[in-house]
């Protein structure tokens, strides 16, 4: 966490962090998960110097978004993640889907 920063997202920052480790993330890379979060977090509220683009225009936060754009890559979320999707909003004919199909019905 940079220095000054308020109690609010040094909570914030330990909470991520220890539910990063929960979840079998090493630690140096549930630092890394909870400081980018964080960071953004300032960006948003104007709490940071500077701030990216992506990270004032984006209209989902990140603990809004709650991973969804994580392992995107480039093939995009995975079928699974696609069919669970699919499944939240009730389309029919889900199951028999492929990848692509999966895509489409969702609006991706």
């Amino acid at each position: 966490m940079p220095a000054g920063s308020s109690p609010k997202r040094e909570r914030q920052y330990e909470h991520i962090k220890e539910g990063a480790e929960k979840r079998g993330t090493s630690e140096g890379r549930a630092k890394e998960i909870a400081s980018r979060t964080v960071n953004k977090e300032r960006a948003r509220s104007g709490e940071a110097r500077s701030a990216s683009r992506t990270s004032t225009r984006d209209p989902k936060s990140a603990s809004q978004r709650g991973g969804e754009r994580s392992h995107r890559g480039s093939q995009g979320p995975t079928r699974d993640q696609l069919y669970a999707e699919a499944k939240k909003k009730n389309v029919e004919g889900r199951s028999s889907m492929n990848k692509e199909q999966l895509r489409k019905a969702v609006g991706r």
